[in-house]
């Protein structure tokens, strides 16, 4: 242990953000860098705790006592070493994971917690600036190829995790980038996308190949893959959104949440927008209303702003979380309690308890949102709470741009999933056994298109476990791969 009273003599420190009225002028991360003694004195705050409940956070099962020791001691490379050994991506999580681990954290239950996060974020950029991260390609090949369909981070996982077992990769993407949910849904100012390039050079130099612009299903058949690859890794994610089947929806300025997020990465990327999608979703100088509280809700929120919308509304549906943990969601689990996001401290309004009833137009344009405030009330006995509107609190609120934050109903499935005959899940999700195979042989899923809408933390996750286990099915023989500690129980 670095620092036996690191924890008391240290408070927790965030680094410094970018000053609202600076940043909402481009989309460049918020975050200014943190002196390296301050991310030592931080590191020195683990309590090293005899049973470390941040590991039961993390779905990753990270080292994290361990790294956050080896910082505090000044020893990088080290700390390097144990955070690559459970997470592939550190410099993807240590961005845009919500850090359940830090809600589990033991300094956590009458302190601050640890700032687990960003030491992560610390450890592979130093690991980076040192040219410590290199590109880790096999000794030896199988002789067996895996095709990888998606390249949101459980493919990217497993991909990089089955080539380092020595297979022969190839990743299949439908969009011109690589990248999935990470490159078009993350707004740049949450993770820059030179982040995902940096990392893409290196797999490439490990030896796996991407292939972008390709619809598996009508492109490439399973005809085709079943004649090419010893298995097949589906990791195409849950994009099928939930929508609002409303009066008015059809209104030209009514939009999913993935199809403004999309174009505006594209555009920041430099790409011509109108040629690729046609129409451009913009919110420049409109008055926006982005339904849906949850961080897909938050980064159309933060975008709306950098465009520059006149106005910026926020609509939830469930009433306002309490500030603190509630007490049905004690410690070490992961609280539903009130949080502020960067987007929402650059000038928003969030209002809870709203019913969305209708949206209005004139000459098939979006012009207005009728609403009505609702109470949740719970039936006698129990059961799911039924919704009660409220008389007199209808309202009319100006607006030519909703934005759909409502969050996603599941993969689509009509394609390479149907091809193969994949058993889906009540949910509609890809029904996998505990080998991560779905009903078909050979055909193994990982993600959200099996888990459904979930963390990115939980995708990298899935894609180590199911390609530790597509290694077994190819080689006939316990994994080279590391697994998870309990990855070998029964999933439920």
């Amino acid at each position: 242990m670095g620092k036996i009273t690191g924890f008391m003599e240290f408070e927790r420190e965030l680094p410094k953000k970018r000053r609202v009225e600076e940043r909402v002028r481009d989309f460049k991360e918020l975050y200014l860098p943190m002196p390296e003694e301050k991310r030592r004195e931080q590191a020195g705050r683990c309590m090293n705790c005899g049973v470390p409940f941040c590991h039961t956070g993390c779905p990753l099962g990270n080292l994290i006592p361990d790294w956050n020791d080896l910082v505090y001691s000044g020893n990088w490379k080290e700390a390097l070493h144990e955070l690559h050994a459970t997470n592939n991506f550190p410099e993807f999580t240590g961005r845009l994971c919500p850090a359940p681990c830090e809600e589990a954290c033991v300094l956590g239950i009458n302190a601050p917690a640890v700032t687990i996060e960003e030491i992560e974020k610390s450890i592979i950029e130093k690991g980076f600036s040192e040219g410590w991260v290199k590109p880790e390609p096999p000794e030896n090949r199988t002789g067996k190829k895996v095709a990888v369909i998606g390249s949101g981070p459980s493919g990217l996982a497993a991909a990089q995790q089955l080539n380092r077992a020595g297979h022969w990769v190839t990743v299949f993407e439908r969009a011109d980038r690589i990248g999935g949910l990470l490159r078009y849904g993350i707004p740049h100012f949450k993770m820059e996308k030179w982040v995902i390039d940096r990392r893409l050079e290196i797999m490439e130099q490990e030896g796996i190949v991407f292939k972008t612009n390709v619809k598996v299903g009508t492109d490439v058949t399973r005809e085709d893959l079943d004649n090419e690859f010893d298995a097949v890794v589906f990791c195409g994610g849950s994009t099928k959104s939930r929508d609002l089947p409303i009066e008015g929806r059809e209104l030209d300025g009514v939009h999913f949440a993935m199809d403004f997020l999309p174009q505006s990465n594209a555009r920041v990327e430099g790409d011509n927008v109108s040629v690729r999608w046609g129409e451009e979703i913009l919110a420049t100088g409109k008055n926006v209303i982005v339904i849906g509280g949850g961080d897909t809700g938050s980064d159309c929120i933060g975008t709306s702003i950098r465009q520059g919308c006149n106005s910026v509304e926020n609509f939830e549906l469930l009433p306002m979380p309490p500030v603190g943990r509630p007490e049905t969601q004690p410690w070490p689990f992961w609280p539903m309690k009130y949080r502020t996001s960067t987007s929402h401290e650059e000038g928003c309004e969030r209002h809870y308890s709203i019913l969305t009833k209708r949206f209005i137009g004139e000459n098939g344009k979006l012009t207005g949102v009728e609403t009505i405030n609702i109470v949740l009330e719970t039936p006698e006995g129990g059961g799911r709470p039924n919704l009660k509107e409220i008389p007199g609190s209808e309202k009319t609120w100006a607006c030519e741009l909703a934005v759909l934050a409502l969050g996603f109903v599941g993969p689509e499935t009509d394609s390479i999933v149907s091809q193969y005959g994949c058993e889906l899940d009540s949910r509609g999700n890809v029904k996998v056994d505990d080998a991560w195979m779905s009903s078909t042989p050979g055909f193994f899923a990982a993600g959200d298109c099996q888990r459904g809408q979930s963390l990115i933390v939980w995708a990298i996750s899935d894609g180590r476990e199911c390609a530790a286990s597509v290694d077994e099915f190819l080689m006939q023989r316990p994994s080279v791969l590391p697994r998870k500690l309990g990855a070998d129980l029964p999933r439920v």
